[in-house]
């Protein structure tokens, strides 16, 4: 069965259970037991053994993220015991006057924190969180946002870890390649302009709607869906804490992690084969394409909880033992995530995202090589193939890692880089994110619900039809994108975009219009 359309079963079992029964722990260990299964012909012991050892390699490969993930709870575990998120909260409910502002204000802060989307998530989630809660704005929307200004964002920020993880898919100047990929990925920029479209023309549609109107109502942001876990006892939070307590560990946090993002890029290739290698990295553009993002975060953000904590004791607004108190209720914090980020994970490796066990990865290959598919719908073809392979395995990263060198090898390789090459390119990034964007077993999608405190289920049920909606508008404009290639970058992005924003307009008014004819029937 590798190297088959067998190969993406795993995913498909795991999503279709976790949507049915809501039970995404158990429906994602299936899945990887399935193809665990398929892999040993059946044999179930040695499935077990190649579940664990599946397992043991993805988990080892991501130590850095862990960790990044476990300081990172601590983190906020500490910002709300210093009083400064609930200071923040009160300052910023004084400020923001509206529904609309408050939704704003939380896309504005995840535009700006634009390093890294797990970072983001997380970060976002546990300032606004207080904010979005005093307007009535359901936890499924404050996730929406969340996630739209995660992903989308970060693959359009040339100083990000996306950024890196893109260009090292990339020969040559890959760095710039990814620059240029930047004005044509639609799936991003529109889904960037839907949020704040959202927050402007106060329009909604879908179970989205109704889970508004339910947290408008009645004051129930959770809209009646349990959180997928139990809550721990109430976080006290110290009654003289200030903005500040906030602000400050945020800065430190952000430049901390994009100091180490330069450190690992300058010094240290992080390879196998070259740990402890010397770089001599000539400029911060080279030192960002060389970076591990995870390992930048996992450094980054622990040499940002020393300072943090030792800021927090010297202000007096939390002890040494306030601090070393919330290492434990930090990672319990994490664990939901962790845990559901293992799964997805080794799911993704069990199908063989890179090659190995099932194989995913030469099917897709053989299957486009010889599909005789005229070459300028390969900008709509890769995007709508990057939306189905990272809806299947919940990896944008693993996605664009296998069709971003057969997108380039097909079309003359690393030597002729053209218009039609970049907006291939560019179409398989937006459609990865698509795809990240609406899968239940995503990284991304997982720590939005976690960031948000929203039901992970009904995170995903809201979030796709908004997402469905700008895919389709980037997919039928990448159709006339591909046919206007031959004219040029310039003159073919312009009629793309007027295409794609003719389109986004006609389905926001029409949107409207059934929203003011419902409401007046």
């Amino acid at each position: 069965m590798e190297g088959t359309l067998w190969a993406f079963l795993p995913a498909v079992i795991a999503i279709v259970l976790a949507l049915v029964t809501k039970q995404v722990y158990v429906s994602l260990f299936l899945g990887i037991f399935v193809g665990a299964m398929m892999y040993a012909g059946g044999n179930p012991l040695e499935a077990m053994f190649t579940l664990y050892e599946v397992m043991s390699k993805q988990v080892g490969g991501n130590t850095p993220i862990l960790v990044f993930l476990v300081v990172l709870g601590i983190l906020v575990v500490l910002m709300q015991k210093s009083g400064g998120a609930k200071a923040y909260g009160d300052w910023a409910g004084q400020k923001i006057k509206s529904k609309s502002g408050a939704l704003a204000a939380t896309a504005g802060l995840g535009c700006l924190i634009f390093v890294d989307d797990y970072f983001n998530c997380l970060t976002v989630g546990s300032v606004m969180r207080p904010v979005t809660d005093k307007f009535k704005i359901s936890r499924a929307k404050l996730a929406y946002v969340i996630d739209a200004t995660a992903a989308p964002v970060c693959i359009i920020a040339p100083i990000s870890s996306w950024a890196a993880a893109v260009a090292g898919q990339l020969e040559g100047d890959g760095l710039m390649i990814f620059i240029s990929t930047i004005p044509f990925n639609i799936y991003a920029l529109l889904t960037i302009a839907m949020v704040f479209a959202l927050c402007y023309f106060k329009f909604d549609f879908g179970k989205m709607k109704k889970d508004d109107l339910i947290a408008e109502e009645t004051g129930d942001v959770h809209v009646g869906v349990a959180e997928n876990d139990e809550k721990g006892d109430e976080i006290k939070s110290n009654p003289n804490g200030k903005v500040r307590h906030l602000i400050i560990p945020v800065i430190v946090l952000i430049v901390c992690c994009i100091g180490g993002m330069l450190y690992t890029g300058f010094y240290y290739n992080w390879t196998d084969e070259c740990i402890g290698t010397e770089l001599q990295s000539a400029n911060i553009i080279e030192a960002f394409s060389n970076c591990d993002a995870g390992m930048s975060l996992a450094i980054g953000s622990t040499v940002a909880l020393i300072i943090i904590a030792v800021y927090y004791m010297i202000s007096r607004v939390l002890s040494f033992k306030d601090v070393t108190g919330s290492f434990t209720e930090g990672f319990k914090a994490m664990v939901p995530a962790i845990l559901i980020l293992t799964f997805a994970w080794s799911i993704s490796g069990i199908m063989g995202a890179k090659g190995g066990y099932l194989d995913a990865q030469s099917f897709v290959a053989e299957n486009l090589a010889g599909g005789g598919f005229p070459t300028w719908l390969f900008p709509a073809i890769f995007f709508i193939l990057a939306g189905a392979i990272a809806f299947a395995t919940g990896t944008s990263w693993g996605t664009f890692g296998v069709l971003v060198p057969i997108a380039v090898t097909l079309l003359g390789g690393p030597e002729a880089v053209s218009t039609l090459t970049i907006l291939t390119v560019s179409a398989t990034l937006g459609g990865a994110v698509f795809g990240d964007h609406v899968s239940p077993i995503s990284d991304t999608t997982i720590l939005a619900s976690a960031g948000a405190e929203c039901n992970h289920v009904e995170h995903v049920n809201t979030q796709l039809p908004y997402a469905s909606l700008i895919a389709g508008i980037a997919a039928v404009s990448y159709v006339f994108a591909g046919l206007c290639a031959s004219l040029g970058s310039v003159l073919c992005c312009i009629i793309m975009w007027v295409i794609a924003i003719a389109l986004f307009v006609g389905a926001v008014f029409f949107i409207k219009h059934m929203e003011k004819k419902n409401t007046n029937a």
